[in-house]
């Protein structure tokens, strides 16, 4: 015996809105750009201090987990240990080798590296970055 399910207008509706696909960029299914991200800082606060926090102390959260500093860090000395960082990631940092540009990611080194206490001012280059850049190619 074959059964037929009616649906109110609103449920098709709805159902209707549902499969329209999301995006990353949203917290719905809204699209749009994302907010661009031109200079050290813009990367900073839209990437970076979520975890490391706005003034780039760090912190640690109840379950134990740790934001290491970036303020007055003296690993940021090696213009190469954010780069690297950043690109790869290590631990509980994701690497965003596929998500940030090697202009995004020298200028968020560059301003990590001459804020928050820190003063080295040999500048990282998209160049140099393009160098440490994993080779792995992604799938698109």
């Amino acid at each position: 015996m074959m059964r037929f399910v009616f649906l109110s207008p609103a449920t098709l509706l709805a159902l209707t809105l549902m499969s329209q696909a999301a995006h990353a960029d949203t917290a719905s299914g809204e699209t749009g750009k994302v907010q661009v991200m031109d200079t050290g800082e813009a990367v900073y606060h839209h990437v970076c201090q979520s975890c490391h926090m706005p003034d780039g102390k760090g912190a640690r959260n109840t379950a134990g987990a740790g934001f290491p500093a970036l303020a007055n860090n003296g690993r940021l000395q090696d213009s190469g240990y954010p780069v690297y960082m950043i690109l790869n990631g290590r631990g509980g940092m994701p690497w965003f080798s596929g998500i940030l540009t090697d202009k995004q990611v020298a200028d968020v080194a560059n301003y990590v590296r001459s804020h928050f206490g820190n003063h080295w001012t040999d500048a990282v280059s998209p160049q140099a970055v393009e160098e440490l850049r994993p080779t792995v190619k992604l799938e698109e």
